[in-house]
């Protein structure tokens, strides 16, 4: 699992997928549930952003002043014409300096495409990365033990790793973190996300 590559097979169909998801709310519902434990604050991380910008639009309503990181340059070319008020980077994450802490970070369905050996340093980050009684919204496989697998989408070939349910909620409360909400979004699909808080 390479971040670059992966970065270069979302740049190919960044275009197609801005086309499929225009109307999308995908993942939304989700976001709407985090806003409610955020208590103070005006910055937003999305890590692993695209192109649509769904979450900039909640998240701008809020006041919140945004920032969005992909590996994916296409993605952020498309990004930055539809919302030239956030800020954008260009990056990996496993790689990426937060240049500040925020108040809520976002990580949906996008840190699963890391490499496994990196999951636990790159959660560490983001915890680290939220400011005093910050949220963070995080999507994974919702599986029980880690591993990895791979799929094709969009035409373009990409693998996806989860350390699993019990070892990234272990790895919150390591990482100084209180799980607020944990939900299997879409099951039978192995899918799930935590809602954590900055103890």
């Amino acid at each position: 699992m390479d971040p670059q590559q992966t970065g270069h097979n979302y740049d190919a169909l960044a275009s197609w997928w801005l086309e499929q998801m225009k109307e999308s709310t995908y993942g939304l519902a989700a976001l709407e549930r985090a806003m409610t434990f955020i208590e103070q604050g005006r910055q937003a991380l999305d890590v692993g952003c695209g192109c649509e910008g769904r979450f900039f639009r909640v998240l701008a309503k809020r006041g919140f002043h945004c920032t969005g990181l992909d590996v994916s340059a296409e993605m952020i070319a498309l990004a930055s014409e539809r919302y030239p008020d956030v800020s954008f980077a260009v990056g990996d994450i496993c790689a990426w300096r937060l240049p500040q802490s925020y108040d809520v970070i976002t990580a949906w369905d996008s840190l699963f495409h890391l490499p496994l050996e990196h999951h636990e340093a790159v959660v560490r980050k983001l915890c680290e990365g939220l400011a005093p009684k910050g949220v963070l919204l995080f999507s994974c496989g919702g599986v029980e033990e880690k591993g990895t697998i791979h799929g094709e989408f969009g035409g373009q070939r990409f693998e996806y790793s989860s350390l699993g349910v019990p070892e990234f909620a272990n790895l919150f409360w390591r990482c100084g973190c209180a799980v607020y909400h944990l939900e299997y979004d879409q099951y039978p699909e192995k899918h799930a996300y935590f809602i954590v808080k900055k103890i």
